[in-house]
């Protein structure tokens, strides 16, 4: 990922959030995120909760139900992150 693209996800995560979520806690989560992690409904859904906890944004079973079907119908890859950031997030 690009450093302008990063700073970019970054600054939009914590102004939607309303939290001051540091690039190292992004990068930690990233760090264990592959290709199969967007196609394992499993893995997918702990990606959910673990962005919703670092985020202290709590996300219903149904909104992750919602998110999960959206990343599988889009065929969404992880090059797209900030489109998945961009769904994830409240508006």
């Amino acid at each position: 990922m690009d450093k302008n693209l990063s700073k970019n996800l970054l600054g939009m995560v914590n102004k939607r959030t309303g939290k001051n979520i540091t690039e190292n806690s992004i990068k930690k989560i990233a760090s264990g995120v592959t290709a199969d992690t967007l196609k394992n409904e499993d893995e997918l859904r702990q990606l959910i909760k673990q962005v919703s906890k670092m985020a202290n944004v709590p996300v219903s079973e149904e909104t992750v139900k919602e998110i999960v079907a959206a990343v599988r119908k889009s065929g969404m890859n992880i090059n797209n992150l900030e489109g998945l950031m961009k769904m994830m997030l409240p508006k």
